[in-house]
């Protein structure tokens, strides 16, 4: 459903949301470990969250990545989404064709239609906060 990309971007937020929420930043290795990602392809990822204004780089000895606790609250998954995969997944036909809309829908197009917005629902009012506190609690986790 999401790129590549975009599932480490997602993941990737909510490992800096909960090291955040304790005070503490994380620099790329750690979060490409955590999250089973390539180094180089995460710092990718993290350089588009922070131009995005969801994540905050801060450089030398102490540095990292960090999102600012009020912040944390406040980041929904569709700014992540929109970040990182742009808004294909919320206006894109479930065929993958160029013109499809209500006046020339594809055979699939009314249904797929009620899925995308339940998504784009799902992602617009789910914050980082409420990802974070879930994997901080053990009720859910990055890793099988």
């Amino acid at each position: 459903m999401f790129s590549k990309a975009c599932e480490y971007g997602i993941k990737a937020s909510i490992f800096i949301a909960v090291n955040s929420s304790q005070n503490r930043r994380v620099n790329p290795k750690e979060i490409a470990k955590e999250i089973n990602s390539p180094q180089a392809f995460t710092a990718k990822i993290l350089q588009d969250l922070v131009r995005h204004n969801i994540i905050k780089s801060v450089k030398g000895a102490h540095g990292g990545f960090e999102i600012e606790k009020e912040k944390i609250a406040s980041v929904k998954l569709s700014q992540i989404v929109n970040a990182i995969d742009g808004d294909a997944i919320f206006n894109g036909c479930g065929l993958g064709m160029e013109t499809c809309n209500a006046k020339r829908p594809c055979p699939m197009h009314d249904k797929f239609k009620v899925v995308r917005d339940e998504l784009k629902h799902m992602l617009e009012h789910t914050t980082l906060e409420e990802l974070a506190f879930s994997v901080q609690t053990g009720e859910t986790f990055f890793r099988v």
